[in-house]
């Protein structure tokens, strides 16, 4: 609820602002005088309405106050005037105040002025948020670092942006291959069009067709609809392929006719039709390994490759993960959290096999499980032990080693007098699983026994990787 400060002298004036703002939805504090006002002034408002001639500290002064500090942490000022003081009340505006408000107002007035004030605030708010983030930004959107290899790999992606290129971003699991490819569309000229990303792998086999090259209605059972399909809908942009490795090799030959062609024949169609767009494509497999195994075509390769950029893992940019810690703190926790010299030093040691998606997930957990008021390395070596490789389970002292539950069973300790959240706990299942088997989701779904279909809809329904 949005807090207002109303400073007057006028009692019946300043009661009925108090009561229509009150009415509207608004925690109004009421002042008698400008000295009252300005006592209260720190307590954190979002707006102040104040008259301007008032004995001893008048508004002028008031709102001198406001603006010692011009930013958007500052609320905006409503002066009011009668009219002989018209003049004053633009010399105010002059000075940084809002708007003016004559004193015979209309109800509806005051209200829109004040919702219009605090709408304007809450922009600067936003605004000054943003800025504060893209301060630990680097000049590429979403990408955060400061090491030489992070820097050249900006220039490449900057230097082939701007070209039709087909481009295969490759790296290990979690380095950010998604996000250099947003970047790739954003940089380039194609950014006022749609980016459309598919994960290969997480559509079953045999609605792979239909999902990438759309279908006709009546096509198969169950197309009860026409679907132009995830290459038309990228249409003037960029098609994202993730994960291309898991693309079933009858479907292979598909694509590449459509790379060179640039046509699509959907699944029951009457004949080809044009689709304009950007591939790019990413993995964290040796395709040229996969070549030789036969499971992907080299002619294919050859054609998505046109450009290949590799992203380093974690482990080789060490300066960066400070940065990338501050920036996932914040994502978590919002402002104010603060994490301990020492356990940035030791985030900056370890090897990180789950690479930026392991220090995400470790980042949440330390924020969520913290034992004080900041990030220690305390924090670190109770809730994750042995991270930078897989995620453990928390350790406590006092648990029993024989708390299982059962043989070579997942060591569940004492269970919390005060309860927990079973999908919380899924979910971190899940994100160790991922990290003890470096983000393969064909091994971590063989790891907890589950088809591989049923672990993508997790991932995707919990917005894990």
């Amino acid at each position: 609820m949005p807090r207002i400060l109303i400073i007057d002298d006028d009692d019946s004036l300043r009661e009925v602002v108090r009561f229509i703002l009150t009415e509207a939805g608004h925690n109004v504090t009421p002042a008698v005088s400008g000295e009252e006002g300005l006592a209260v002034l720190d307590e954190g408002f979002d707006l102040v309405i104040t008259d301007i001639r008032m004995p001893g500290i008048d508004g002028m002064e008031v709102l001198a106050r406001v603006r010692e500090n011009p930013t958007a942490d500052a609320p905006p000022v409503i002066v009011l005037t009668a009219h002989g003081t018209v003049e004053q009340a633009v010399e105010a505006m002059r000075l940084g105040a809002y708007t003016y408000l004559l004193k015979h107002f209309q109800r509806d007035d005051l209200t829109r002025t004040v919702e219009q004030a605090l709408h304007t605030r809450g922009l600067e708010l936003e605004n000054l948020r943003l800025r504060k983030m893209l301060k630990r930004r680097g000049p590429v959107p979403g990408m955060i670092f400061k090491s030489t290899v992070m820097k050249q790999l900006v220039e490449d992606l900057q230097r082939v942006a701007p070209s039709e290129a087909s481009v295969l971003l490759s790296g290990e699991s979690g380095t950010g291959k998604e996000l250099a490819a947003r970047a790739l569309h954003d940089l380039s000229d194609r950014w006022r069009k749609p980016f459309v990303a598919v994960n290969c792998g997480a559509i079953p086999a045999e609605l792979m067709e239909s999902e990438l090259f759309g279908h006709a209605r009546g096509a198969f059972t169950g197309a009860v609809t026409t679907s132009a399909g995830r290459v038309r809908s990228a249409a003037g942009g960029t098609l994202f392929l993730d994960e291309i490795a898991e693309l079933p090799l009858a479907l292979q030959p598909k694509l590449l006719r459509v790379l060179e062609t640039r046509q699509v024949d959907p699944v029951g169609g009457t004949g080809p039709v044009q689709a304009d767009f950007r591939l790019v494509c990413a993995t964290n497999r040796d395709l040229e390994a996969e070549v030789a195994a036969g499971r992907f075509r080299e002619d294919l390769l050859y054609r998505i490759k046109i450009v290949e950029i590799t992203l380093p893992p974690l482990r080789r940019r060490p300066t960066d993960i400070p940065l990338l810690w501050e920036h996932f703190t914040l994502l978590h926790a919002g402002e104010g959290l603060v994490s301990e010299p020492d356990l940035l030093a030791e985030l900056e040691r370890l090897p990180w096999r789950g690479n930026v998606r392991e220090l995400r997930n470790l980042n949440q957990r330390l924020v969520l499980m913290r034992a004080g008021d900041s990030l220690t390395l305390a924090d670190l070596r109770r809730l994750a032990p042995d991270a930078g490789g897989s995620a453990p389970s928390p350790h406590y002292d006092d648990a029993p080693d024989e708390a299982t539950d059962g043989e070579g069973g997942l060591p569940l300790g004492p269970m919390p007098p005060g309860g927990f959240s079973l999908i919380e706990l899924e979910k971190e299942i899940i994100r160790r699983a991922l990290d003890l088997c470096d983000g393969n989701r064909t091994r971590t779904a063989q790891y907890l026994g589950i088809p591989r279909h049923v672990l993508i809809y997790r991932l995707s329904k919990y917005g894990i990787g």
